[in-house]
């Protein structure tokens, strides 16, 4: 028994010292060109959506958060926090996005990966690492809107996102939102109605396939 429990702690002491030299060494490529292992990406995937999961377990949506107004006066929120490296409806990622590791995942089909509670829990608090910013700063209200208009996502067209993001700016836009002074990502100068033109600036996201 001795020798079992010495033979253990030598190896987990090995792999303490060989685990500390490889990363004083500089091996690891932190470079965004250079995707993980496989086994690296595995293992962040797992503890990323384990982590989703446990701490938005029990969150809630509120009564009347995807009413029809409020989801309205939320596409100003995507539209100056999500399309641009998301991407929208008649709206590509911008180029800053192509540069990103790990991409920015498609929303449209987001909806269908999470609940609404852990969309919730991850416009609210970020993701570590992604380049997923946290929106506490927005208020819980406008965040729940938020998800509302996710729900939407799934098979809106580019006429309807167009309509919905003129009737945003009409009943007042992003009121509310508190990221500074960031520039709307959509061109007013040569928008087409039914066609938003293409955003230019904005925050990233991890990608949030959801493995079950």
């Amino acid at each position: 028994m001795k020798t079992v429990l010495i033979t253990l702690l030598s190896a987990a002491a090995l792999a303490i010292v060989g685990g500390a030299g490889f990363i004083y060494s500089g091996l690891f490529n932190v470079a965004a060109t250079e995707p993980h292992w496989q086994a690296t990406y595995w293992i962040m995937e797992k503890a990323r959506i384990r982590s989703i999961q446990a701490h938005a377990a029990g969150l809630t949506a509120p009564a009347g958060y995807n009413e029809e107004a409020k989801i309205t006066g939320a596409v100003g929120h995507f539209s100056e926090h999500c399309a641009t490296c998301h991407g929208a409806p008649g709206s590509k990622p911008a180029d800053l996005a192509e540069g990103m590791y790990p991409q920015p995942p498609n929303l449209t089909d987001v909806s269908a990966r999470y609940t609404s509670g852990e969309l919730f829990w991850i416009l609210k608090n970020g993701i570590k690492m992604s380049g997923m910013p946290s929106m506490a700063s927005d208020g819980d209200e406008l965040l729940w809107n938020t998800v509302a208009f996710l729900q939407k996502l799934p098979g809106m067209s580019d006429e309807q996102y167009n309509d919905l993001w003129m009737a945003s700016q009409a009943q007042g836009g992003m009121a509310g939102m508190n990221h500074g002074s960031m520039s709307m990502p959509m061109d007013h100068g040569s928008m087409n109605m039914g066609s938003p033109a293409e955003p230019n600036a904005g925050t990233v996201a991890p990608d949030n396939t959801r493995q079950k």
